[in-house]
């Protein structure tokens, strides 16, 4: 079994997208502050036109403010050390606060949308002003659509790196803070062309049953999307492998070892955002020294560290080359 391997020093910036830690942070805080103006203009623009669409929207909006605090949170303690209780970091703890950032999504902007728009359709609401709501509309989406392109840049950049496509790059990434900003931005802009059509089919028709049937799409919206970040989240938390075709690779590393005969198992774990442990059950040649045993884990760890970002520990376990090695499972013991 080897030592740890040490961690580049790039290997943050590899799979999170452009820019350091320190850039990641100050762009959740503007985001952040950004959302919480958006949320507010939508808020007085949602009760000058009486729209339920629209206040579901400063909804939307005040909880993509949460969620960037939340994001904030996750960066700095995710970033920590490790010491002596959690030797392999505090990785993981990012997709803690990230879980509770979908929470804040589901609970309070998915919540609040249905209610508003339930209550709408059953009561109706006074018609106001539709002036001021369509022009917070207007900036709101010039805001959100400029926010998304940039991360869509970033994507496709880290997707170009990686030599896949963009949506397999946002599917397989361990970083949810982009995935979670590229959503949410999506998300932003096509709930505010559902709030505008809703407001919109109001005015011309006199019916405020739109303006609540446009609430209660944002909220179905809000709700996929939470839904679909918090699967994410619970996945890396608990502990997921990497993709199948980066896994093959790094099998495909140690097994060109010149002392190493076969790789009957090889198992990935995520520890963090573009961090991962790679345990190995190996059958080295039967000529094998220990000497040599010694130099080719050593070896395997400088190699998979060096051709492949994200790499931090690696732990090679030497078996018997009868193709029946496998990790036993072990029933958890009651009692």
């Amino acid at each position: 079994m080897t030592q740890p391997a040490p961690a580049p020093d790039h290997v943050l910036a590899e799979d999170a997208g452009e820019g350091s830690g320190s850039e990641s942070t100050g762009t959740v805080v503007v985001a952040g502050l950004a959302n919480l103006g958006i949320a507010v203009a939508k808020l007085v623009g949602g009760l000058i036109s009486h729209s339920s669409a629209m206040l579901s929207e400063a909804a939307h909006s005040l909880a993509d403010t949460i969620t960037e605090v939340l994001l904030f949170v996750a960066l700095k303690r995710g970033t920590k050390a490790p010491d002596e209780r959690h030797p392999i970091g505090y990785g993981r703890e990012t997709y803690f606060w990230a879980l509770l950032a979908c929470l804040a999504t589901f609970s309070l902007g998915a919540g609040f949308s249905f209610w508003q728009g339930v209550t709408t359709i059953l009561e109706g609401e006074e018609q106001g002003d539709p002036l001021i709501a369509y022009v917070v509309l207007a900036i709101s989406f010039v805001l959100e659509g400029t926010s998304l392109v940039k991360a869509v840049r970033q994507v496709r950049s880290s997707a170009r790196r990686w030599g896949t496509t963009p949506r397999r790059y946002l599917r397989e990434t361990s970083d949810t803070t982009v995935k979670a900003v590229t959503f949410e931005d999506s998300a932003a802009l096509v709930g505010l062309v559902l709030a505008a059509l809703g407001l919109f089919l109001e005015q011309v028709t006199g019916d405020p049953l739109w303006d609540g049937v446009a609430a209660i799409a944002i909220g179905v919206l809000l709700l996929l999307v939470a839904g679909s970040l918090a699967k994410a989240n619970v996945s890396l938390l608990i502990g997921q492998s990497i993709a199948p075709g980066l896994q093959e690779e790094l099998r495909q590393e140690i097994l060109a070892l010149p002392q190493v005969s076969d790789v009957p198992f090889l198992l990935t774990t995520v520890i963090g955002p573009g961090q991962l442990i790679v345990s190995a059950k190996v059958d080295f040649d039967d000529a094998s020294t220990v000497a040599d045993v010694e130099r080719a884990s050593d070896e395997a760890e400088r190699r998979l560290v060096a051709r492949h970002e994200g790499v931090r520990y690696v732990f090679l376990d030497p078996t018997r080359g009868d193709r029946r090695a496998r990790a036993e499972v072990h029933p958890p013991t009651t009692g």
